[in-house]
């Protein structure tokens, strides 16, 4: 028996090949020349007359002849196409990670669905927001968000102070220099919150989605596996519309 699988495996060729044999028939169904023929003799009026050989052109195209050609391609990729998709209606395949069936019964064309979603989200899940790993933090229930402990810092002010560097004399005055000093005049009491995600989290989610991942394509190389059986669509087509 075939199977969905082989017949997905072949597909693409087929569509191609027929592609190819359109495209070819359409160019000579559009060259009058190919299609035109000719015979002629020539007498002449009379027996002294010049004798011409005679002339012919052969039809090299046949429109009926292209026709069938068409049929006969087409009728191959309706078939495929046909066989494909009637299988598609058929195959499932459960999704199970860790023995743990998370979705039954899923349709192929649901898994290519899945995969697809799957692949934005792992993008999605991967960027995040972490926690600064430079602090520590814990949950306040209160708020739901994350918040490190409390610390205290000093709060200054630039005070100005003179520094002496000569005592005044009878001759010259004194040389002083102004330097600032940093003076304490109060305490900041500073407490972080953040609503991002403690890094062990998003590593649990990206796990999480990867083997989702990997169930689905999983599931679908399983489903992709039924056996199919032939359908014959073009034939019927095809005797209908050249016939």
């Amino acid at each position: 028996m075939t199977k969905l699988n082989q017949i997905i495996a072949v597909e693409k060729g087929v569509k191609s090949k027929s592609l190819q044999d359109i495209n070819a028939a359409h160019a000579k169904v559009q060259k009058p020349a190919l299609l035109a023929g000719i015979s002629r003799t020539y007498q002449p009026k009379d027996e002294e007359g010049e004798q011409l050989p005679p002339e012919s052109t052969r039809v090299q195209v046949q429109a009926e002849d292209v026709l069938r050609e068409v049929s006969a391609t087409l009728t191959r990729l309706f078939d495929v196409t046909a066989t494909k998709d009637w299988a598609n209606c058929q195959a499932r395949a459960d999704v199970t990670v860790d023995g743990r069936t998370i979705v039954a019964d899923v349709p192929v064309s649901y898994l290519l669905f899945l995969e697809k979603q799957l692949a934005e989200l792992h993008g999605f899940v991967k960027k995040l927001p972490t926690l600064d790993a430079a602090e520590s933090w814990a949950l306040d229930p209160s708020t739901d968000w994350w918040k490190t402990d409390a610390v205290r810092t000093i709060r200054t002010k630039k005070v100005p102070r003179n520094h002496v560097k000569a005592e005044a004399t009878e001759k010259h005055p004194a040389q002083v220099e102004v330097y600032y000093e940093d003076v304490p005049i109060g305490y900041w009491t500073t407490v972080k919150f953040s609503g991002a995600l403690p890094a062990r989290r998003v590593n649990e989610l990206v796990d999480r989605v990867e083997k989702l991942q990997q169930a689905v394509k999983f599931a679908r190389e399983e489903a992709n596996g039924t056996e199919v059986t032939d359908k014959r669509v073009g034939e019927a087509v095809f005797g209908y519309l050249f016939g």
